[in-house]
Parts: C-alpha cells; structure tokens; sequence
C-alpha cells in the first residue's frame, strides 16, 4: 500500500501516462478481488467501508424495488446498519409492516419456516441474512434462504462483512456486502457484489464511477492493498481456518469451564475464529476492562454497536444470557503471529478475571 501511493495518486478517468497507470492498478485489483469471489470484475464495486457496502446495498435493492413495495425481510440477529435502517424505514412510512425480523433459534440460525412467511408477505422489497454471525460465528442456511427468495422473487443481500477470508465465499446471494478487513486488508475499503441481472438501482443522478454505483472515487492504493491481502489470505484459508478453530475451541473450553458462564453459538457449524461467552454476575463492561489490564483486548455487546455498551441484541434474540458478556475476535495468524501463546494466556487468566469481577460486583 505504501508503494501505491506513489503509483496510483492520479485519477483512473484521465487519459494521460499516471492516469491510465491508475486505472490499470485499479483494474487489476478489482480483478484480483473478482475472481476470489467467483463473480465477474464489473460486478464489484469499491465502497467507503463494510457498512457503507450494507447501506448502499439496501438503498439500491429497495429503490428498484420501490413499485413492488419497501419492505425489508431480515433475520433478528443481522447487522445493526441492516435492522436500524429498516426500522427507519418503517418509522418514516408510520408502516411498522415494512420492516420484518425473522426469529432465530438458541444457537443463531435463522427459522426458515418463519423466513418463508416473511418473505412471501405481499409488498416485500428484499430479503437480508448474513452468512454467519459476526457475534457467535452461527453460520446460516443460504442456500435454503435463498431458493425461498428465489421462489417468490425476491433479492437476496448477503452480509459477509465477518466471513470474507475466514470462510469460504458464499455463493447464494444476488447482492453481497463485504469488508476488508475481514481478511486482513486495510479499513476503510469495503466491497458490493451485485450480480448482473439483480435490479439495483441508485436514487441518485447517473454517475461514472464504479460502474454507476458509486460518486465517490476509491482510494486505490486501499485496493491494491486490499487485494494483496485477498491473496495472502485467500491462498492459506484451509491452514488458518483449521488452526483458528483449534484456538477457538480452547478458548470455549476455557469458558465453559468457569461456573455460571454460557459459550453462545453453534459449536461446530460456525466461523473458525469468532466467539461469545457471557458469566452470569459479573458486568461486561468491567470484564473487558479487568481483562484489558491483564494484556487482552476483547469486546462486549453487541459486534456492531459495541460502543454503546448495551446488551447484545443478538444474544437477547437468541435468547441466551446478555450479561456479562466478552466477544473474542481471533485476529489472522499473519497479524498476530504469537497468537497461540495469547491463546494460552488468555485461557489461563480468564477465571481470575471473572472472578475478580464478580466479587467487586458482591462488595458493592
């Protein structure tokens, strides 16, 4: 990326030696991206972020949608930049029907029963499920999902913003939303997958960037160094998917082993490098600072509103305890390269940590 800067500064529209440079670096990295995804390069647009990647996924599927209706189907666990936008929608109309969560069972997975009621309902734009959870790793059913779309006509958006380079890619969607920092690429790049044929449409005047899905011009040198990462990443999936689940699962056992701590998710069918437990009587917020001072960054609430330091609404969808809950996000072994010994220390400090908390919680 930092050679990139150099190469790729000029604008790709341009016609002179650095800007037909640009666009050839552009181009090759959309290439690049396209092929591991298994769809073709015109398909795949550069976006701002993973969320911004979800927003403007929903914002083109339900604008060409918009004769057929506005309403949204999404599984109760999806992304908060999926449910909230939703929810906006339904509030502005004063239409709560334009808006429809679909229930999940106690590990995750979204109903398919209650996702085919949902979807068949009259008026629906288009359907949203994530590939697997970015909370408690559950994968969901996406071909089933999507053959349930398919056969009443509805789009389906696929939320890989956790998955991308940690899992195989899916392969049932219409519209796909990634992030490129799931498989170790820089932040601030995301990706949006229309599939030719999906009508997409932007309520926005016609634009020349990203083959008229975008008007903001991407970084290139964030895609050069998105694709790099791809590669890297892409070429070792089968190692590190194996070796993250391996720490993974000590990490699980580490939990389960504390009284009164509940590991959330499916315990197999599930991502290799993501988990959730929560210990009953202790806060979330003081576990993640108790285990910060022990020299372990972990999260609590909800994976993407976790600043707000309120309850999981994935959990509380679940149905399985909120409370004192810690999110562990196994970084890439190319990224943190002692991270099995971290593993190990973390694993051996945690009952400290839960108890320390705990009783802080009891002398008050």
């Amino acid at each position: 990326m930092a050679s990139a800067w150099e190469l790729g500064w000029a604008d790709p529209r341009r016609l002179h030696r650095h800007g037909r440079q640009a666009r050839r670096l552009l181009d090759d990295a959309r290439a690049q991206l396209a092929e591991g995804l298994g769809v073709r390069p015109d398909e795949v647009t550069f976006t701002p972020g993973g969320i911004a990647a979800l927003r403007w996924a929903q914002e083109g599927l339900r604008y060409a949608a918009r004769r057929r209706g506005q309403r949204l189907v999404a599984s109760a666990v999806e992304h908060s930049a999926i449910l909230t936008s939703g929810r906006h929608v339904a509030a502005m109309a004063n239409d709560p029907l334009l808006h429809a969560e679909v229930g999940v069972d106690r590990l995750g997975r979204v109903e398919l029963g209650a996702w085919e009621g949902a979807v068949a309902y009259q008026g629906t734009a288009f359907a949203a499920l994530q590939s697997a959870n970015g909370e408690v790793g559950t994968r969901q059913p996406l071909q089933a999902a999507r053959e349930i779309c398919q056969r009443h006509g509805i789009p389906l958006l696929v939320d890989a913003t956790a998955s991308l380079g940690r899992d195989p890619v899916p392969r049932d969607f219409d519209v796909l939303a990634g992030d490129a920092r799931s498989w170790g690429g820089p932040p601030g790049l995301g990706i949006l997958v229309v599939r030719t044929g999906v009508r997409w449409r932007r309520d926005a005047p016609p634009s020349e960037l990203e083959h008229g899905r975008s008007d903001i011009e991407p970084v290139i040198p964030l895609a050069l160094a998105a694709a790099a990462a791809w590669g890297d990443t892409s070429g070792s999936l089968p190692v590190e998917s194996a070796d993250a689940r391996r720490l993974v699962d000590r990490i699980r056992a580490a939990a389960a082993a504390v009284p009164e701590t509940e590991v959330a998710g499916d315990p197999d069918d599930r991502l290799p490098h993501i988990v959730t437990f929560s210990a009953l009587l202790a806060d979330g917020e003081a576990l993640v600072t108790e285990l910060d001072r022990r020299g372990y960054a972990v999260a609590s609430g909800s994976a993407c509103t976790s600043s707000t330091l309120e309850p999981s609404h994935v959990l509380a969808a679940m149905g399985v305890l909120t409370h004192g809950n810690v999110r562990i996000t196994l970084p890439l072994a190319g990224v943190a390269p002692a991270r099995e010994a971290t593993v190990d220390g973390f694993c051996a400090v945690l009952p400290e940590a839960i108890a320390a908390v705990r009783s802080q919680l009891e002398s008050r």
